[in-house]
């Protein structure tokens, strides 16, 4: 009990509510209570969550613009995809195509990190983030302009779809696994070396930390699960286009990163969850002569929510009126002896008064005279 007890669940509260999600649509799902398009949903959401979580590390910790994302995600769409057409015949389990398949595009992908990582890496800022996009548009030209017989050039690559009642749910799955990954390097000593990296490059080096194999690492991590989440895509679509892969995806995922937080996991996962569900619904509800509505209204609530994110204007109003702050005054409320009358004032209740069966005493001692005798005497 004591180990529980010195657990921080807060640390772990992000793992619980996905999992708890996952079984809950699971059981829905095996029971016919979710319709193709809230399955179709939950597969994009678990994508979108898996990109900005991996984005954010680079981005929010160690404090690198980087605009490739979607580039990683198109080698791992496009290799895994080819890899699963070239092991189907041989597999009548789907679930072995799609995690050799998960294997292959994930390395793939973060070998392109390191490869692009090596040079890129030595720059900072603007010019880091030009590098980063112009890798992000070789790759999709690359795979624009294959053959048909290797990646289906500018028509695509058509994939076999992976069942719709039971890839979110392994989508899901790996979604904790990235966050397990993710968050203990965060919260371990290498963490915080990536961090200080953040704050003071110069002081990093000179108290010797790596800060090459670092930044490295991230980067290449970060590419593994874009690749991931690539395969994802590719195995929940019927074809593969490199026209999803433009930079505006790369920008549409860094949004999420600034919208949650810079530096805060949950907020990408809360961001990424959101962005996801708007553009999906206005895909749905905006159709034939209203589909030109589509990019407009949803640029301007992606402005709107910037905004209020991040307006120095605004920072009294969020501060006071945000989610955390809202519970914790309920919480408060509740235990304030204020509210309790005289009559309702029982020991139990209000947390402030003595119990009864306490005691409180001090402990007084007493110490023998010093006086001389003699003296007391003649007094």
């Amino acid at each position: 009990m004591k180990q529980i007890s010195k657990i921080k669940w807060h640390h772990y509260i992000n793992y619980i509510v996905i999992a708890i999600l996952t079984v809950v649509f699971a059981f829905m799902s095996f029971g016919g209570m979710l319709d193709s398009s809230t399955l179709y949903m939950l597969e994009k959401m678990a994508i979108a969550v898996m990109l900005a979580v991996s984005l954010s590390v680079v981005v929010g910790f160690l404090g690198e613009l980087s605009l490739g994302h979607a580039g990683f995600m198109c080698v791992g769409a496009y290799l895994g995809g080819k890899i699963s057409c070239l092991l189907e015949p041989f597999f009548d389990n789907g679930m072995v195509t799609l995690l050799i398949s998960i294997i292959i595009g994930g390395i793939a992908a973060a070998a392109c990190g390191i490869i692009i990582g090596l040079p890129a890496l030595r720059l900072k800022g603007d010019y880091l983030a030009i590098v980063t996009l112009a890798f992000g548009e070789i790759v999709r030209s690359l795979f624009m302009n294959s053959s048909s017989e290797s990646f289906g050039g500018s028509l695509g690559l058509n994939t076999p779809r992976y069942d719709k009642n039971s890839l979110f749910i392994i989508a899901l799955l790996l979604v904790l696994v990235c966050l397990a990954v993710l968050q203990n390097i965060i919260r371990s000593k290498h963490g915080r070396a990536i961090t200080s990296i953040r704050d003071n490059e110069i002081a990093s080096r000179a108290t010797g930390i790596n800060v090459t194999k670092y930044k490295l690492a991230v980067f290449s991590i970060s590419a593994f699960f874009a690749g991931i989440a690539g395969v994802l895509y590719s195995f929940s679509n019927y074809t593969v286009q490199s026209t999803k892969f433009s930079y505006n995806y790369s920008i549409e995922i860094l949004v999420m990163v600034v919208l949650g937080g810079m530096g805060s996991i949950n907020g990408s996962i809360i961001a990424a969850t959101l962005i996801t569900y708007l553009d999906i619904t206005l895909q749905t509800k905006l159709t034939g002569n209203l589909a030109v509505l589509q990019d407009l209204l949803y640029s301007l609530i992606l402005i709107v929510l910037v905004i209020y994110n991040n307006a120095p204007a605004l920072k009294g109003f969020r501060e006071k009126y945000n989610l955390k702050n809202t519970l914790n005054g309920i919480f408060k409320r509740r235990n304030d002896p204020a509210r309790h009358t005289d009559d309702e004032a029982k020991w139990d209740r209000v947390p402030t008064k003595i119990k009864v069966d306490e005691v409180l005493s001090v402990e007084i001692k007493t110490t023998q005279s010093t006086v001389d005798p003699d003296r007391k005497e003649k007094e």
